[in-house]
């Protein structure tokens, strides 16, 4: 059941806090691209916001794994530390390249930023969800 709660908590962390703050990035002008884009991705067609909100919840469950049992500095640090990086490496050394996009300095901190947001997101969500039995 703590699976589905952190697959939960990575797929509204994508879509409340990844994509808010990609949207507020957008209304800045610091990006071009509107959040929550429905444009089909392939295999399947899906919107592109369902389909990093699937990969979002994904990342949340070894993330999750990794900091459930932490003291609470340690908890939300290494949520956004953690989410940072993760996403961001995948993101820009193997995803971007098989869709040819081009990897640049500015792409690496946007990344780190909004994946760093989404890791906030996934930690927030999963103290939300998951009561804790006191000793």
């Amino acid at each position: 059941m703590i699976w589905i709660k952190a697959f939960v908590a990575g797929v509204l962390a994508t879509l409340i806090f990844h994509q808010g703050l990609f949207g507020l990035f957008h209304v800045m002008g610091v990006v071009p691209a509107e959040p929550y884009n429905l444009s089909p991705v392939p295999p399947f067609g899906v919107p592109a916001v369902l389909s990093l909100a699937f990969f979002g919840g994904l990342w949340g469950l070894p993330i999750w794994a990794l900091i459930r049992n932490l003291s609470p500095v340690l908890h939300w640090t290494l949520a956004i530390v953690l989410g940072a990086i993760g996403p961001t490496a995948v993101a820009m050394l193997v995803v971007f390249p098989l869709k040819g996009l081009d990897v640049t300095a500015q792409t690496w901190i946007g990344g780190l930023i909004l994946n760093g947001c989404w890791g906030l997101g996934l930690a927030v969500f999963m103290k939300l969800m998951v009561v804790r039995k006191v000793p």
